[in-house]
């Protein structure tokens, strides 16, 4: 058996158990996305959202996609452009890693860095990613090509709902007591929150947010600055659905971190600091009192630790 291009290797990422990190009460079962070929989960994303536009006509042969990313989704795109023929500019706030921009060049994308606003190198801010969403639309219109817009792409959400999630049922072989993933553009979150309360209505969501930075919890923006790359933005994302979010939980840059080096350790996981944050939330759910004592709780690692 073999494929017939990289968009045939996105998806069906493996179901890991991670039994080292947290050994109970309970378990955590964490969907393997650092392994798709783009090294995120937002493969996923960039699959559904181009197919859907080349099917539709507003993608048509030859043309240019823009779209502006903190990196992820960058090298999805790439990676789907370069299997369906097109070139990709993307826009990048200059706070972002090194190793993204230089990822997504050696996938063959232009990559235009926009200088950060307010935020810091390693700390992306709601304004940084504003002002290189000012320029991404920008050189859409210039250059004739197709914009992405991630953040309003509900093909973003329908990718998660018809995969993610149910491959998380399919692999566990049993309904799932409680899920939590990080906000971005809140499409992974809101796509398997769909799937999985679909097949166990008590599955308790919630969305991870770094400390100091939680506005779908409702609280102020006090901390605009953090270590979660591509999440926590300051703001709820266009298509954010409030009604499938239980609760929310806060992970700190500290915690991060130290979860991202244990993930490594003790797991043998070499992940980014979103997947750590998503991990550090799943233990913190299963010590809620929300689930009972033998729960299991799903995530994501989101991507590979080796775009730092």
């Amino acid at each position: 058996m073999f494929f017939k291009s990289a968009l045939d290797l996105i998806g069906n990422t493996p179901l890991v158990a991670l039994d080292r990190i947290h050994r109970g009460p309970g378990r955590i079962v964490a969907k393997a996305e650092f392994l798709q070929p783009g090294g995120s989960v937002k493969d996923r994303a960039a699959k559904a959202i181009l197919l859907a536009a080349s099917a539709d006509g507003r993608l048509r042969p030859g043309m240019p996609v823009v779209e502006i990313t903190s990196g992820n989704m960058g090298a999805g795109l790439a990676v789907v452009c370069a299997a369906l023929g097109h070139r990709l500019i993307v826009t990048m706030s200059a706070g972002n890693s090194p190793a993204r921009a230089r990822m997504l060049e050696g996938l063959g994308a232009e990559v235009i860095l926009v200088d950060q606003v307010d935020g810091t190198p390693g700390r992306v801010t709601g304004r940084d990613i504003a002002a290189a969403t000012d320029v991404a639309r920008s050189i859409a219109q210039q250059r004739a090509g197709f914009y992405v817009d991630q953040f309003n792409a509900v093909q973003g959400i329908t990718a998660h709902q018809t995969t993610t999630g149910p491959e998380i049922l399919t692999q566990f072989g049993s309904t799932i007591d409680g899920f939590v993933a990080a906000v971005g553009t809140g499409c992974t979150f809101m796509g398997v929150a769909m799937a999985l309360k679909t097949a166990n209505p008590a599955t308790v969501c919630a969305a991870v947010e770094p400390t100091g930075s939680r506005p779908l919890a409702g609280e102020p923006v006090v901390k605009p600055k953090h270590i979660l790359q591509g999440t926590g933005y300051g703001t709820a994302p266009p298509l954010w659905n409030p009604a499938l979010m239980d609760l929310s939980i806060a992970v700190s840059d500290l915690e991060a971190q130290d979860y991202r080096r244990r993930l490594a350790s003790e797991e043998g996981l070499y992940v980014g600091f979103s997947a750590a944050a998503n991990v550090c939330a799943a233990v913190r759910l299963l010590q809620s009192g929300h689930l009972k004592p033998d729960a299991v709780v799903a995530t994501v690692l989101c991507d590979t630790g080796l775009k730092y």
